[in-house]
């Protein structure tokens, strides 16, 4: 049976109760779930094209909340460089993946309202399938988000909450209003159905390269939810004899707010401690995380992987941005951190995300 499952002090919960989170510890639940089956590429030819092809490894079937999320390209950029585009989603972000699982979910639970915090781009997704759903929704966001992200929210009929200070003021207000009966918290990072529907970022790698993975698949990290994802993904592939070896994950954070990049120079398994004060701005604003909650995880995960982390500039946003639109692909600042990373690879061959739509925050300036 699929269950909620603490991965610090191993409690247990259903997965049809409202509780978001441990109630021991308060932190994030992992899923104790399995894969029903092997898959095969043959297997896959006439199924549904979306991400709900995969459904034998995904912990819900037959949704009714979908956009036809999923099947997004990959387009060779150089060599040895390959993009995924992610911002051809309904809602022009991979954080689709994640949401149409949480609102599936909400929708089979009938809470009385469904809540979220963002800092744009899960919000407007949260907020789509919502409404795709017929669910009451209210989105927190930090003051600053991008007009054009919370302007999405609005159109999508959910209620709006502008939160003074940023993205960690945002979550506390979110968790509090989520302990309120009858809540469901539609939360990217502590509900572990969202990390089941981006793994499915890789699976469709795995299929449209033939049943193989590159060397390297890099993801911008700030909550680690693309990244985890995408650790499962490798995880349930290899188990299933699907591939020979897990690539290297490799995780990028803006430099001025890299905590987790930090914790892993030091060799930590968990966060180092922060100076205090608001953090550092950032063109980057969809991975500006300064406590991740899921920190250790993501840090086991990388290292696992025999990946590792590299942080880039706010020119190098700039500039990489600038660069992509001179190839055709308009990407918002904090989808074009990979490329800025690792766009110069020539060595192995690696997968970046463009994983929103340059429409949600416009160019640098």
């Amino acid at each position: 049976m699929t269950m909620y499952l603490c991965p610090r002090d191993g409690t247990r919960a259903e997965t049809t109760v409202l509780t978001w989170c441990c109630p021991v510890c308060r932190g994030p639940w992992d899923l104790d779930f399995e894969v029903a089956g092997p898959l095969s590429l043959n297997s896959l030819s006439g199924r549904v094209n979306s991400l709900w092809r995969y459904e034998e490894a995904l912990p819900l079937a037959a949704p009714t909340t979908t956009l036809g999320e999923g099947r997004t390209p990959l387009v060779p950029l150089t060599g040895t460089v390959t993009a995924k585009l992610d911002f051809l989603m309904p809602t022009l972000s991979f954080k689709d993946r994640g949401a149409v699982m949480l609102a599936e979910l909400a929708r089979r639970l009938s809470p009385e309202r469904v809540i979220a915090d963002s800092s744009g781009n899960a919000g407007t997704a949260v907020a789509a399938y919502c409404a795709r759903a017929s669910l009451p929704c209210t989105v927190y966001v930090p003051e600053g988000t991008s007009p054009k992200k919370t302007e999405q929210i609005r159109a999508h009929g959910a209620r709006l909450e502008i939160v003074p200070g940023g993205r960690e003021a945002t979550a506390l207000a979110a968790r509090t209003a989520a302990d309120t009966p009858g809540t469901f918290y539609a939360s990217h990072v502590f509900n572990p159905y969202f990390l089941h529907g981006t793994k499915t970022y890789v699976y469709e790698m795995w299929e449209d390269l033939g049943g193989r993975l590159p060397d390297a698949i890099a993801v911008p990290v700030g909550n680690g939810t693309l990244l985890l994802g995408a650790a499962l993904a490798t995880a349930e592939l290899h188990a299933q004899g699907l591939i020979d070896e897990r690539p290297a994950l490799i995780a990028v954070q803006a430099e001025a707010v890299s905590p987790l990049a930090a914790a892993f120079r030091a060799e930590a398994d968990e966060l180092l401690d922060a100076p205090a004060g608001a953090a550092a701005p950032t063109l980057a604003e969809g991975i500006a995380i300064p406590r991740p909650p899921r920190a250790r995880a993501i840090l086991a995960a990388v290292r696992e992987s025999g990946g590792t982390f590299l942080t880039v500039t706010e020119d190098q946003i700039r500039t990489a941005q600038l660069d992509l639109a001179a190839r055709g692909f308009y990407v918002e600042t904090t989808g074009v951190a990979c490329w800025a990373a690792v766009g110069g690879w020539t060595d192995r061959s690696v997968v970046v995300p463009l994983c929103g739509a340059g429409l949600k925050t416009g160019l640098a300036g």
